[in-house]
């Protein structure tokens, strides 16, 4: 049982790919959050507190100096931590230092008291261009993480070999990030690896979400894969200027008619 949950990472666990109708953005953690909170309700312990810090486009280093510092300040009960997506897209990688980064931020965080999960994203190299380089760069970092555990008061999810979560109809119009369905999975896989119950429903419509999305057309690589590059030549992050959308502990309102929603 955990009282407190705060999140740190990249797009991934910001939620990015799993949209509102208000612009906002939920994502895995959220429902972690919610699975976490219910669990907490019916043992009588009332909800937990949850933050989350991610901010899309951050590269490991980057990530780790921005939220590590304030996420361990919290001493919250569970800390989740995923990054390095952005740096296996580099041209050039060191893929033994970003897992030596990972489990060492994730030691910091252990040795603070702190229960740490780390966890890896899921694969969308069958669906993106040069998707074979992140296929082979994802497996080495999985690898050098995995071979680094078990390690005291860590859980880890490998959501990176979790084939399902490979096929189109987890995946956002992007197809790098997925969508509210594969936010879903990937919050059972971490809520089964902490054992704790995963809720009956998400409240998410499954039957419009789970539509194949377009094909690589024209209006892809417009839309998604030439600002990409732009960014990437400029030197600018799709995170720039953003701000925590949790920055602070907040309760988790668990609702009567389902598990739908985060507000404080």
């Amino acid at each position: 049982m955990f009282s407190s949950y705060t999140a740190i990472g990249d797009s991934f666990t910001e939620g990015m790919g799993d949209e509102l109708p208000d612009g906002a953005v939920r994502g895995w953690a959220d429902f972690v959050a919610i699975g976490l909170s219910q669990a907490s309700v019916a043992a009588g312990a009332g909800p937990i507190g949850y933050a989350n810090l991610a901010i899309r486009g951050r590269k490991l280093g980057p990530l780790l100096a921005e939220q590590l510092p304030p996420a361990i300040a919290m001493r919250p009960a569970l800390l989740s931590l995923n990054g390095g997506g952005n740096d296996i897209m580099r041209p050039k990688v060191l893929i033994d230092d970003v897992a030596e980064q990972l489990v060492q931020a994730a030691r910091q965080a252990a040795d603070a008291g702190i229960h740490v999960l780390l966890l890896s994203g899921a694969n969308p190299g069958k669906h993106l261009p040069m998707g074979a380089v992140m296929n082979r760069r994802g497996d080495e970092l999985a690898e050098a993480v995995t071979k680094r555990f078990p390690i005291e008061n860590m859980t880890y999810v490998d959501n990176w070999s979790d084939q399902e979560l490979t096929r189109i109809e987890y995946w956002s119009s992007d197809k790098l990030h997925l969508n509210a369905l594969g936010h879903a999975r990937v919050a059972g896989n971490v809520l089964r690896g902490l054992g704790v119950e995963v809720p009956a429903g998400w409240g998410i419509d499954e039957a419009a979400i789970s539509r194949a999305n377009a094909r690589n057309n024209l209006g892809y690589y417009r839309d998604y894969v030439v600002p990409w590059i732009g960014r990437r030549l400029t030197g600018r992050s799709s995170g720039d200027g953003r701000a925590p959308k949790r920055a602070s502990l907040l309760p988790v309102v668990v609702e009567a008619t389902g598990a739908t929603g985060t507000g404080a």
